[in-house]
């Protein structure tokens, strides 16, 4: 495996990223947009997700393919994003064909970033639904990571968390790609150290070439959470995107989102907590006109795993400290 041209999930052909942020506030949205309608699937290991949209993506169901995925900010008001994507793709004439009508389908997750230190005034309305709007309207293949879109607010127990992208094209030819805003209960980083849990997987220094520690701290073995500062230990959830170029069932799909619950394992400790609602969409474009052989898609299962790794590590590598900060930048700290 080998990072493809963009390190990001746009190096799986036929997609875009777009971010709205809203400082202020310490939150955003991030949108995945399908240039042509996708295979997706999904799987929830976390304890406390919120979704929209997700039931529609088991493989028993009818609707095989989505325009677009939306990961928020903002707990359950950031649900709201979805509408203001769907608002844009009903102008663009997209969505599924029931009559005279188009329904773009847009799943969407969420995590926890209301208690960050951003305004929360809001008035009686929300803003996602502008901030999703505004999101897809940002979308394209280069995109901004760290700070930003649905990574915006979000904090891990160690260091601020953040929009974290990564690639990998392997040996088959197939390109697999992560989006993953770093929410977690957890820490992507081993004991009291800036080193990666995810480190066995970097690529070129992507999130700082320090490795794993040697020796390992004894204090790597316990689990460090945000409950030690927080009895309710509620503002969590790490959300993500893999994505493939492969031509992919719905099923076969949604394998791939399980195999990326592994790189979550791999770069969080702990992972898949009560507390978490982590989440994983999959998409499948299509895009290499090939479905992969049964060997091929064991490798597309350890890729998914170990780019959703890197993903995440580059997420909290990429946070950018701002001025109210309640927790340091991996930058800084």
């Amino acid at each position: 495996m080998r990072p493809g041209p963009k390190n990001s999930i746009t190096d799986v052909a036929g997609l875009m990223v777009g971010n709205a942020t809203d400082h202020a506030l310490r939150s955003g949205v991030t949108v995945v947009l399908c240039e042509k309608p996708a295979i997706a699937a999904v799987q929830v290991l976390g304890g406390a997700p919120g979704t929209r949209e997700t039931d529609l993506l088991e493989p028993h169901n009818t609707v095989q393919t989505v325009d677009a995925v939306v990961l928020s900010g903002g707990s359950a008001f950031g649900l709201d994003a979805a509408s203001g994507v769907q608002a844009g793709l009903r102008e663009a004439g997209r969505g599924f064909a029931v009559g005279p009508h188009h329904i773009p389908i847009v799943p969407a997750a969420i995590l926890f970033d209301l208690m960050n230190g951003g305004d929360k005034e809001w008035g009686r309305y929300p803003p996602y639904r502008e901030l999703g709007y505004a999101a897809l309207a940002a979308a394209a293949e280069d995109f901004e990571t760290g700070s930003t879109g649905a990574g915006t607010g979000a904090l891990t127990d160690t260091f601020k968390g953040g929009l974290g992208s990564a690639s990998s094209v392997l040996d088959s030819g197939f390109t697999v790609g992560a989006l993953v805003a770093v929410n977690a209960l957890g820490s992507a980083t081993v004991g009291d150290s800036r080193h990666f849990w995810a480190a066995p997987f970097e690529e070129d220094g992507e999130f700082g070439g320090l490795g794993l520690p040697a020796p390992m701290p004894p204090e790597a073995r316990l689990p460090r959470t945000k409950m030690s500062r927080s009895p309710t230990g509620t503002e969590n959830t790490t959300i993500a995107v893999i994505a493939t170029d492969a031509v992919l069932t719905k099923a076969e799909a949604k394998r791939l989102a399980i195999a990326a619950h592994d790189g979550f394992a791999r770069a969080l400790w702990p992972a898949h907590t009560p507390f978490d609602g982590d989440l994983v969409f999959a998409l499948a474009t299509g895009r290499s006109g090939r479905a992969p052989a049964p060997e091929d898609f064991v490798e597309l299962g350890a890729a998914a795993a170990s780019t959703m790794a890197r993903a995440i590590a580059r997420g909290v590598h990429d946070a950018k400290p701002m001025a109210g900060d309640v927790m340091p930048s991996w930058a800084t700290g």
